[in-house]
């Protein structure tokens, strides 16, 4: 039986990387409603095969993140599987890989500008910078930042192309389970949606849990959820065959 054993806070302009080990669980929880979590994936013991959103939504047919989906490396094995997907309020998640991070310069534009060495825990970080400074920590840099995952927002197009962030869906306590089908470098952060419109920035965190998932099944729904997630399977099974 899956079971959690580690429970921590990531709060609302904060960021954080760890290694998960494959069959490892991440459950992230909105506390407040309104997060906004950015997240990256590299290979460990390969930091140049990381994170593909272009490949893990066009094999998958989709525009957006949902449960069934696979989160699919640039190699084309998968990263994590979302097997878990709560929606609080009945209106069903969605989770953008396409608009990537909030900056500097757009954070001090929409809400001003504050530093770390002047209000310390309520400075105002950006997505951006927060991934520099976690990718520092394993000798990666500009260069290695990819488009990246903002789970719990949504965002819709109108009928002149233009992309907005729809809040419909946000609510406390929607969360997202992944389910480590590789060995994992975790690159995350909470930080503001490029998107937010906000009056204030939004200083929401979030509830991260860590445990072990229970061993995947031929009848897995991640693994038949699209014909191309068996392929992907088989190629992380090719992978740990060789590796061993």
């Amino acid at each position: 039986m899956s079971k959690m054993f580690y429970t921590t806070t990531l709060p609302g302009n904060g960021h954080w990387s760890l290694e998960l080990r494959r069959g490892s669980l991440m459950k992230i929880t909105d506390i407040e409603g309104g997060a906004n979590v950015g997240m990256l994936f590299y290979n460990p013991r390969n930091l140049l095969e990381r994170y593909n959103a272009p490949d893990t939504l066009k094999c998958q047919h989709t525009f957006k993140l949902q449960r069934g989906n696979c989160l699919y490396s640039d190699m084309g094995r998968i990263f994590a599987s979302i097997v878990e997907d709560y929606s609080a309020n009945g209106q069903g998640n969605w989770h953008d890989t396409v608009c990537g991070n909030s900056n500097a310069e757009t954070i001090e534009k929409k809400w001003g500008k504050r530093d770390y060495q002047t209000h310390r825990n309520q400075w105002l970080q950006n997505g951006y910078d927060a991934f520099l400074v976690e990718l520092s920590k394993y000798g990666l840099g500009r260069a290695d930042m990819s488009a990246n995952i903002n789970w719990f927002s949504k965002v819709i197009a109108d009928d002149h192309g233009n992309i907005k962030l729809d809040t419909k869906n946000q609510s406390a306590d929607n969360s997202i389970t992944l389910r480590f089908e590789m060995d994992t470098l975790v690159i995350m952060h909470a930080c503001p949606h490029p998107l937010n419109a906000s009056e204030r920035y939004p200083f929401t965190s979030v509830k991260i849990e860590l445990g072990e998932a229970d061993p995947v099944t031929d009848d897995d729904y991640c693994r038949n959820f699209r014909e191309e997630n068996q392929r992907g399977f088989q190629n992380n099974a090719l992978y740990y065959l060789s590796s061993k």
